[in-house]
């Protein structure tokens, strides 16, 4: 009699995972509100949204944590058993003004029961088609041209620093650092159009913020003194990121900050501040898959703001608010904070007459 071997056993399906799981990993904050109109569940990402922990959470009422509301929303919010979009919609979350879209889905099985969402505009910065972002890659036909004159200018340095004083070379090699950084930027200019990114390596953030703060020094007018204040997370563990990028990115920033606060009187600020955000709220989509971005870099100055017609439209390309402004340095800044798997967000708090402009960007693998 023939004999058959033995079927292996079934392997066990794999655990899918439950309704709370999929909810604590969604990278947009979700609220539960009750027939009341008070938060009854949150996750992790609106946690970190509103900057209030669950247990401060759970059990106030949702339109008190928003702050003032459009009125046409807040009618449409009481009425409970209605759906709702917004888009664009200004809130107050932890004292400042924010940016988000809204939705709201009623529970048909639990009247006036509804599962609110909100995420912050800024923080999907994919391009839209047709606006304009491959724009950016026009300069890539002047690179040729200009590094011409850069390498002139490298030489003239390192020939000034063999006859300069020793206390004085250190400006001399500045210069020829300046130089091959922005040799290295126009190469990257050069591929603005494509799709290929830079190469990313640990690196320590703070040491670019300061990298940064000294070549905004170094072109600082004579007898200008703006003051740039440090809030630094000495344990910020390091960034994945392009150290050239990150540079080119924070000396955009601060040039911008420098320039929104002069003709302050001498109350000009500048303050950067690092800091490490958990959860996922802070998240990009790349690839199909989340990216959580826990390491924040935030510029913010006391200067008068952009134009709020503007707003909204600060990193799409040939938009200033400048009178000699080319558009460009913004939009430049969201290319390479692409690159390196961030985002980059604008927000205004006119109460405080503070502008933030926040880099998430990922840590980099502990194995690193």
């Amino acid at each position: 009699m023939a004999t058959h071997p033995a079927e292996p056993p079934e392997a066990p399906e794999a655990a899918h995972p439950d309704a709370r799981a999929q909810i604590a990993g969604l990278i947009f904050a979700l609220l539960l509100i009750d027939d009341e109109g008070r938060i009854r569940e949150v996750n992790h990402a609106a946690e970190d949204l509103i900057g209030t922990s669950a247990s401060r959470l759970i059990g106030t009422r949702l339109i008190d944590r928003l702050g003032p509301l459009d009125p046409r929303v807040e009618a449409r919010l009481a009425a409970g058993e209605e759906g709702l979009v917004v888009r664009d919609l200004a809130v107050r979350l932890s004292g400042n003004e924010l940016r988000v879209n809204l939705t709201v889905s009623p529970l048909p099985h639990h009247p006036g029961w509804r599962v609110v969402t909100l995420s912050q505009l800024g923080h999907d910065d994919s391009a839209p088609p047709g606006s304009g972002e491959a724009m950016l890659g026009a300069p890539a036909v002047l690179a040729h041209e200009i590094k011409n004159p850069l390498a002139a200018i490298r030489g003239a340095a390192q020939l000034a620093a063999r006859k300069l004083p020793h206390v004085d070379r250190k400006l001399a090699r500045m210069i020829t650092d300046e130089v091959d950084r922005i040799a290295r930027l126009i190469d990257r200019m050069q591929q603005l159009g494509s799709t290929r990114t830079g190469p990313v390596a640990p690196c320590n953030p703070h040491e670019a913020v300061r990298t940064a703060v000294a070549t905004l020094r170094a072109a600082e007018a004579a007898g200008e003194a703006i003051e740039i204040r440090e809030e630094f997370d000495p344990s910020l563990p390091p960034v994945l990121a392009n150290r050239d990028a990150l540079e080119q990115v924070l000396i955009n920033l601060l040039s911008n900050a420098r320039d929104a606060v002069r003709g302050e009187g001498g109350a000009g600020l500048i303050t950067v501040q690092t800091r490490f955000v958990s959860g996922l709220a802070f998240s990009a989509i790349r690839n199909g898959r989340a990216v959580p971005l826990p390491i924040e870099i935030t510029v913010t100055d006391n200067g008068p703001g952009i134009d709020p017609a503007l707003r909204d439209h600060v990193f799409e390309p040939f938009v200033s608010s400048k009178p000699s402004g080319q558009g460009l340095g913004l939009s430049l800044v969201r290319k390479l904070v692409r690159d390196m798997n961030g985002n980059v967000s604008h927000e205004r708090d006119a109460r405080a007459g503070l502008t933030h402009f926040r880099l998430h960007l990922p840590q980099a693998p502990a194995a690193a």
